[in-house]
């Protein structure tokens, strides 16, 4: 049983984002020929055919907006793929885009880097998820890839 609960890119932001990304750029609408994309709206890959979008998000500036916080120099805008149009939001029983090194950032309620955990397979995100939040400054965590840095998905206290 998964106790922590992976957050897609909420609905009102995908709309913004798919108008003006993070970095003022209007998404680019394109046909997913091969498939495999990670999808930060649904939290899957992408489906061969599928209409998808690259844009820059910058998930710590918008919780901060939301928790108050100043992240400061930790602030920073990445690329994300979603869906080019609405989608019906993930469907997913446990944690999205595992298989592969992942590393587990926490962040502070001001919205200040805490430390990282890499994730290896067959390691459990769980059990990193409880490490994080077994201390009481996290806030907040950030599960993204090794390979680029890029953000996969959001998970929060008390989830």
């Amino acid at each position: 049983m998964t106790k922590y609960t992976a957050r897609p890119i909420e609905p009102a932001v995908l709309k913004q984002l798919r108008d003006l990304d993070d970095a003022g750029r209007p998404a680019a609408a394109l046909t997913d020929e091969e498939g495999g994309a990670p999808l930060r709206c649904c939290l899957r890959r992408s489906e061969p055919g599928e209409r998808i979008a690259l844009v820059s998000y910058a998930p710590l500036r918008r919780w901060a907006a939301e928790a108050g916080a100043e992240p400061g120099p930790y602030d920073e805008q990445g690329p994300v793929f979603i869906h080019a149009d609405d989608c019906p939001g993930p469907d997913l029983d446990g944690h999205p885009f595992t298989g592969a090194h992942r590393v587990v950032r926490r962040y502070s309620a001001e919205g200040r880097i805490l430390g990282g955990r890499l994730v290896e397979p067959p390691d459990s995100f769980d059990d990193a998820f409880t490490h994080a939040f077994s201390d009481p400054d996290v806030a907040l965590v950030h599960v993204r890839a090794v390979e680029y840095g890029c953000f996969l998905y959001e998970v929060r206290r008390g989830q």
